[in-house]
């Protein structure tokens, strides 16, 4: 401590304000770096989420009193407390997920909410249920649901044909044809008078999906031709890749449909299988009985002189039977809708065997016949070949080309994740250690130890005399500006004895015999 008190009187004003900067300075890189070293990894909590949404997360946080940062669109809380931070935001239904629905219903009454105002909020619920009906869906993350519904006139002959667009915004990939089709039914069903037709599905990245009105049969066997020619694809990619390894083989699939839709309705008669469908019976009796005047000439006598006739009978029977008959018929209708097959063509090109010569070099082979003939088998199995519809598969082995930058991807290990993870952690550490390293070496250590320096370099001069010239020492001239640096190097006690016995030996050795005289007379006096 005293050593510490002499060097510090022992310096001017420039030199005290200069340690007092470089100390202060130096403490300052030392706490910073311990800050930094001390400081609990970050990770990522919520990402995504819309800008409300996101701000009642952090106000959550602040109530919590866990630290956060915020970095673009991303929520980062210490590592050691994210798994409580979640539990404890879902506890409180945070982050809100999708849009409000229903819930938009709770807060109208009858007293202050009119009928416009409670139509207004009754579609702008269902928009809302809508949305999150599409986000349960695998990939979506985020979706906008728009009804276009128009209000119900008294006095309105026909009410407007209601219409609906959807924007969804996928994941990871695009949105397909046949989830832009499942989104587009459930929102016409959802909404009473809407039309498959007239609900638009909109990918945000990939533009639209489905128009209006663009789910005809046509394009629907369009689609699914396309779907089933990737399907057959990938399958026999995937078998080829267990012979022949992945990449090895290239596959082309057409698939050709017919895009015309008929109905065929067909009526069969059976004239033996006759039916009898009625029967009605009708029969008629009929009988009369009289007398017969005879034709005599008694009869044209006056009355009362003619003579009586001869009794007479009438009977009538008739019989009436009426059949009605049918035949037995079949009747069939067959509807055919576009997208049948009319014939498949598959194309396959298989690289060969690459093996190595006597020198090393690699050597290309093609597959023999029968290889070839059996992968022709197995993709003619897959893909259910029908050669009265006129199907072609073709299978050949040709040298694939290599590409032109050749490479492989790199896998991050554990050390790489580490340091991507915490790069900017480790560049503060080292530039404040090295700013610390400097401060200690470059300023402290030659101010506390120039003291000592000129302590030696004043005995040295004592002992050499004071006309004597000592070279880094006091002597060198007070009024040398070169020799008052503060970082300018200092030759050591060892050094410059070296270099004042070198130039001056005629006084060193005087100041050796004197100080040789000078022990004698003290062993003298001590003996006396």
């Amino acid at each position: 401590m005293d050593q510490l008190l002499q060097t510090w009187n022992a310096l001017d004003l420039r030199r005290r304000i200069i340690l007092v900067l470089a100390v202060a300075a130096t403490l300052a890189a030392v706490l910073a770096l311990a800050r930094v070293a001390t400081k609990p990894g970050m990770a990522l909590l919520y990402s995504g989420l819309d800008p409300s949404a996101a701000g009642e997360v952090v106000g959550a946080l602040e109530q919590m009193g866990v630290e956060s940062e915020i970095r673009g669109d991303a929520i980062y809380v210490p590592e050691d407390a994210r798994d409580r931070v979640r539990l404890s935001l879902a506890r409180d239904g945070l982050p809100r997920q999708g849009p409000v629905g229903y819930e938009l219903l709770d807060g109208l009454s009858g007293f202050n909410a009119t009928s416009d105002m409670f139509d207004a909020a009754y579609w702008r619920a269902k928009e809302g249920e809508l949305a999150r009906s599409i986000l349960a869906s695998p990939g979506v993350r985020s979706a906008r649901v728009h009804l276009a519904v128009g209000s119900r006139r008294p006095f309105a002959r026909s009410a407007a044909q209601p219409t609906a667009s959807v924007t969804v915004t996928m994941g990871g990939g695009g949105l397909t044809s046949a989830q832009a089709t499942a989104i587009r039914y459930m929102v016409a069903l959802a909404v009473a008078d809407l039309s498959p037709d007239q609900v638009a599905v909109i990918d945000s990245r990939n533009g639209v999906v489905l128009a209006p009105g663009s789910e005809t049969p046509m394009a629907s066997a369009l689609t699914e031709a396309a779907e089933r020619e990737a399907k057959i694809k990938a399958e026999i990619e995937d078998l080829l890749a267990a012979r022949v390894g992945r990449d090895k083989a290239r596959v082309s699939v057409t698939v050709e449909t017919d895009l015309e839709g008929e109905t065929l309705t067909e009526r069969i008669v059976q004239p033996d299988s006759r039916v009898t469908l009625h029967s009605d019976t009708e029969e008629i009796r009929d009988s009369s009985t009289g007398t017969e005047p005879g034709v005599t000439i008694a009869s044209e006598l006056p009355e009362g002189a003619a003579g009586e006739g001869g009794a007479s009978t009438a009977e009538r029977t008739e019989t009436r039977e009426r059949l009605n008959y049918d035949y037995s018929e079949l009747l069939r209708e067959t509807v055919r809708a576009p997208g049948a097959i009319k014939r498949i063509s598959v194309a396959v090109l298989v690289d060969g065997i690459v093996t190595e010569d006597a020198s090393g070099e690699p050597v290309w082979a093609e597959r023999p016949a029968e290889e070839l003939e059996a992968l022709r088998e197995l993709v003619v199995a897959a893909v259910g070949f029908d050669e009265a519809r006129g199907d072609i598969v073709t299978v050949d082995s040709m040298q694939f080309q290599p590409d032109a930058m050749p490479g492989t991807e790199a896998e991050a290990n554990g050390i790489m994740q580490f340091l991507e993870r915490n790069a900017m952690t480790l560049i503060q550490i080292g530039v404040l250690s090295l700013v610390a390293l400097i401060l200690a070496f470059t300023v402290i250590r030659p101010m506390l130890s120039r003291r000592s320096r000129e302590d030696e370099a004043a005995l040295m001069g004592e002992l050499l005399g004071a006309d004597a010239e000592v070279p880094g020492g006091a002597g060198a001239g007070a009024g040398d500006e070169g020799a008052t640096e503060l970082l300018e190097p200092q030759p050591t006690i060892t050094e410059s004895l070296r270099l004042t016995v070198a130039e001056q030996t005629d006084e060193t050795v005087a100041l050796l015999q004197e100080w040789l005289e000078g022990d004698g007379e003290a062993a003298e006096e001590e003996a006396a």
